[in-house]
């Protein structure tokens, strides 16, 4: 079976990551018809938009993506292509496993952490409500705010101070615990820990954790715990082998996806999948670099195990796990790895990114000799 799957380039170090994690995806022998697609900053240059609308007609038609990293500029600029294609598209679930690697550098050496981190995707602050400063209806907002509110009030000068809005419903919420607690089925996990500030956002974070313990008590066979933020942070730092699933509200879950892969040794191990009822966008959990454009130097790990998400996805399982184990390999045995995975980084026996990509390659084909 040949399957349809669009593949974004990606500006920055994308080109050269895409083109890394295509050749290891096409060497496990699943066919794939690849749909090249650009996005990001060179696309805006030459078209005026980063994501022009032949990315989403083509992720509507495959319903699978694998996006490689895409620019987003910091307090200024196009907004995240990343949160626009997760909210068009309905990819309500982020889900960003942190698994240890043998031979990847971390302070938890020996700790058998092994933790998915699903993210609601589609509210919270990142569903992009926001007045600006000086604006007349900002200042609207904020009046309205203080008129409406019998306890809280906005004590700052509403003509100075700009607002975000964080809505959090039941429905989305009671969507994503459902999907954390069926991903627990399908892949024998044992526990879910549901993550959330309700002890002060009593109204959002706490009708987010209603909605888990709702759901929970479906899920008799899957243990059920719930952890306040800032606590949980300390206890993915203290004790990260205690945790399995976390399930969060959009925000935590940025932050809390970047915590779990510091624990695992780096964004360069931390692949993600966005999912919905309608399709799912593949991509690495790091940035793109733009330094690094065209030097042939960041390591393809996280966007090839993306693509391990993406195989497993489409239920070619048996060809996920031998491209999971190729790449485990290649980092355990730290030969054919690029600088971050070498006990120096100024190590000069290091790999570029396609050279690593290779070592994969080969490495498949004596796992498939086996």
């Amino acid at each position: 079976m040949a399957y349809d799957v669009t593949l974004i380039l990606g500006d920055g170090v994308g080109p050269e990551l895409a083109q890394a994690a295509r050749r290891c995806i096409d060497a496990t022998g699943v066919a794939i018809r690849w749909d090249i697609q650009e996005a990001g900053t060179e696309v805006m240059d030459r078209l005026g938009t980063p994501l022009p609308d032949a990315v989403l007609e083509s992720i509507r038609r495959t319903r699978c993506a694998l996006k490689a990293p895409i620019t987003t500029p910091v307090g200024t600029g196009f907004r995240s292509i990343n949160v626009f294609l997760r909210q068009e598209l309905g990819l309500y679930a982020c889900v960003r496993p942190c698994k240890m690697y043998p031979g990847v550098r971390t302070y938890y050496t020996g700790v058998p952490i092994d933790l998915v981190i699903v993210r609601e995707n589609t509210e919270d602050l990142y569903a992009g409500i926001e007045f600006e400063r000086g604006k007349p209806e900002t200042v609207s907002v904020i009046e309205a705010i203080n008129r409406l509110s019998t306890d809280r009030k906005v004590k700052t000068r509403p003509e100075e101070t700009g607002v975000s809005v964080k809505p959090i419903s039941f429905s989305a919420s009671e969507r994503i615990v459902r999907y954390a607690f069926e991903y627990a089925r399908r892949y024998g996990r044992r526990k879910v820990t549901a993550v959330h500030k309700a002890n002060i956002m009593k109204h959002t974070d706490g009708l987010f954790l209603e909605a888990a313990r709702h759901v929970a008590s479906q899920y008799p066979d899957i243990e059920f715990e719930d952890r306040i933020v800032d606590n949980m942070c300390m206890q993915l730092v203290q004790k990260p082998e205690l945790y399995d699933i976390l399930v969060c509200p959009n925000l935590y879950g940025d932050i809390i996806s970047d915590l779990a892969a510091g624990l695992v040794g780096g964004l360069g191990v931390a692949p993600g999948m966005n999912v919905g009822d309608s399709g799912a966008v593949f991509e690495a959990t790091h940035g793109s670099a733009p330094k690094y454009k065209g030097l042939n130097k960041v390591n393809p790990a996280a966007l090839i195990l993306s693509g391990v998400l993406m195989l497993r996805y489409l239920g070619e399982t048996a060809a996920a796990d031998r491209l999971e184990k190729a790449v485990a390999a290649v980092i355990a045995e730290g030969k054919y790895v690029t600088y971050d995975l070498k006990p120096h980084r100024d190590d000069p026996t290091a790999v570029g990114t396609q050279e690593m990509a290779d070592a994969i390659c080969r490495k498949l084909e004596e796992l498939a000799a086996v």
